[in-house]
């Protein structure tokens, strides 16, 4: 059992961990008012056309695409008709049949060739924005005219370099770069409903 001492060392830690992380966001946010603009406005736009958001990444950002598709499909902070979004790494038998028949650097692009039609927007998301598989997956968008909104960290690596917006977290822990990601990703959320339910409806 842990001692008093050892748990105000641990709370200690784990307010530290918080700390590091918001100083980050603000960091972060500082650079963000552009390109954040021109998102969500990609976003919007896609929404009022009738198009749809692919999201795909990899691990901890295959999740936080999950989570993202969820926040449109469902309902994110106010009631609102449900918006259109995959989140590509969501169904395990795409994901184990085309790995099996093409490789896994195929996985998403195969799907965003399933799925994509131009209007549509691609949520990329890499931590070192060199992920084989998402770098496929937007090459396959940008051939269908489709527009690639890019989340990563470190230099941006590839990924920012070939996507419409690119948004890329200056640090180099995958842990810290993904809890700016999700801040994020909930920004466009609600710049996405406060600019299409003004009314709430």
């Amino acid at each position: 059992m842990a001692t008093g001492e050892q748990e105000a060392d641990l709370g200690r830690s784990v307010s530290a961990a918080l700390q590091e992380s918001a100083e980050l966001k603000r960091a972060f946010a500082r650079e963000l008012e552009g390109p954040a603009g021109r998102a969500a406005g990609l976003l919007v736009d896609c929404f009022r056309g009738g198009g749809k958001v692919l999201l795909f990444g990899n691990g901890g950002s295959a999740s936080d695409a999950q989570h993202i598709a969820a926040e449109w499909t469902g309902r994110f902070c106010r009631e609102r008709p449900g918006l259109p979004a995959i989140a590509l790494s969501a169904n395990t038998s795409d994901l184990t049949a085309i790995a099996n028949d093409y490789g896994f650097e195929r996985v998403f692009a195969r799907l965003v060739e399933a799925h994509g039609r131009p209007g549509d927007v691609a949520i990329a998301i890499s931590t070192s924005g060199s992920s084989p598989n998402v770098l496929a997956a937007v090459e396959a968008a940008r051939e269908r005219g489709i527009a690639v909104v890019a989340l990563t960290g470190r230099d941006g690596g590839k990924l920012a370099r070939v996507a419409d917006v690119a948004f890329v977290v200056p640090a180099e822990r995958t842990d810290r770069i993904q809890e700016c990601h999700i801040a994020l990703l909930h920004g466009l959320c609600e710049a996405v409903d406060e600019a299409l339910f003004e009314d709430g409806q």
